[in-house]
């Protein structure tokens, strides 16, 4: 199956033919596939060159008895879906009565309008010539860059689409490209240090290249002169990716699906409780401009939507599936995945002072003279986030700031607990940064415990 391939009015009109053929009333499908080429080198040498065509289709039956069932398949043929629909259905006997989901009331509703015009794709000659002459570029930027030995470009073409028996038909395609560049520095006596930067675009071509290698190089250089740290607390200075990341490891209290899984920080009476400072707000924008893989639908065909989950420090809303928001009695928000228990999460956060209210402080990350810790990067998140405690210990990539000089900080982990962190925010700059994980300022925070390397 190829993006080009899937014609969605058709196919939901073959399927249903094939459903009443069966015996099945109510049916619904999602599939995504893509078109994807990648390039990988080696001091000038063809590391990897890699093309694929990526499918993945599945098709959810409800039974007279109102369970569901579903499969998975690839086969796009009469006979493939003929057979999806009957192990669906005889996988619904086994469906469990006490969370049953359901069509999405707003999986017919109309779609925002997205702009993301597909671009042409260059394949993989022209992506392989022009990642050599990034990395050579790279290479020599400083005598101690020695190698880049993790880098890639890619670019894909990718479809999805949701169709049910109800009459919804929602499709979407989009091109999206990729460049990431790590380099490793080596001084003689000293250990290597590493460090990269990544760049988007929808298209090859649009690939920022000159920023991401100037990046790549400066942030690799600036973690030569590293010392040690010593163990203390200290005023931290977050990123606008590190603390994006730190956020998006904790992400489950916002979701309505971990809350009534008991998974989350947070519970069913949450809404309207503090958890940060006044002067945050925290939105999921899976529409906003920066958002390059943004899709007008979720996997149950809910539309897309701007959704203010923290206003003024206070938690205003829940992402929300059609299942859990049945349950709460409010609207889905388009934030769910598709099966038959539907996961939830969010698109792309977007934190901003709330409006109107300041920190008072004019603290910024470039001209202050107090001693403080600037976290570039944080590691190893999927290990040091105990997210259903709030508790967090993280290794972190950053700099020691003291009278305006960076000092690279040699090893140390930053530890915590994320509701402390949200009120111990002393003050957000004012500049928003677009990253690859959403948008922030830099994020200054009192009072956190770092430990140096013994």
């Amino acid at each position: 199956m190829t993006s080009q391939s899937l014609n969605a009015v058709l196919l939901r009109d073959r399927i249903q033919l094939l459903a009443q053929q069966a015996g099945v009333q109510h049916w619904d499908l999602g599939a995504a596939c893509s078109d994807d080429c990648s390039v990988q080198v080696d001091r000038g040498e063809a590391k990897q060159l890699k093309a694929s065509q990526r499918s993945s289709i599945t098709v959810r039956v409800w039974n007279s008895d109102g369970l569901v069932g579903i499969t998975s398949t690839t086969d796009l043929s009469d006979g493939g879906l003929q057979q999806a629909l009957d192990g669906a259905r005889q996988a619904s006997q086994y469906g469990n009565p006490d969370d049953v989901p359901q069509f999405s009331p707003l999986a017919t509703a109309p779609l925002p309008e997205l702009n993301r015009p597909l671009k042409s794709r260059q394949g993989i000659l022209p992506l392989l010539a022009r990642l050599r002459d990034a990395e050579a570029d790279l290479l020599g930027r400083h005598p101690a860059i020695q190698t880049v030995p993790y880098n890639g470009m890619a670019e894909s073409l990718s479809t999805s689409l949701y169709l049910n028996s109800d009459g919804a038909v929602r499709t979407m395609e989009r091109t999206q490209a990729s460049l990431y560049l790590y380099a490793r520095a080596e001084e003689h006596g000293r250990k290597p240090r590493s460090s990269g930067a990544v760049r988007l675009a929808l298209g090859s071509d649009e690939l920022d290249i000159p920023g991401c290698i100037k990046e790549a190089a400066e942030r690799t250089v600036s973690h030569l002169g590293y010392q040690p740290i010593e163990t203390g607390i200290y005023r931290v200075c977050f990123t606008p990716e590190a603390f994006l990341s730190l956020l998006g490891a904790f992400s489950s209290m916002f979701s309505a699906r971990a809350v009534l899984d008991g998974v989350s920080l947070s519970n069913r009476d949450s809404i309207g409780d503090s958890l940060a400072v006044p002067y945050l707000s925290l939105y999921d924008d899976g529409l906003h401009p920066g958002h390059l893989s943004a899709a007008p639908f979720d996997g149950e065909g809910t539309p897309t939507q701007k959704l203010c989950l923290i206003e003024a420090g206070k938690l205003r809303n829940f992402l929300h599936s059609e299942a859990t928001a049945r349950s709460f009695g409010v609207q889905p928000t388009g934030h769910a995945g598709l099966g038959a228990k539907v996961s939830v999460g969010p698109d792309w956060f977007v934190v901003q002072t709330s409006e109107g209210i300041s920190s008072g402080s004019a603290l910024n990350h470039t001209t202050c003279t107090d001693p403080f810790v600037l976290i570039e990067d944080l590691s190893a998140l999927h290990a040091g986030v105990k997210a259903t405690q709030g508790s967090f210990s993280l290794p972190f990539d950053g700099w020691l700031v003291k009278g305006g000089e960076r000092i690279s900080v040699e090893a140390a982990t930053v530890a915590g607990d994320i509701r402390s962190l949200m009120n111990s925010i002393v003050h957000l700059e004012q500049d928003l940064e677009i990253t690859t994980r959403g948008v922030a300022p830099h994020v200054w925070v009192d009072g956190l415990s770092i430990t140096g390397e013994a």
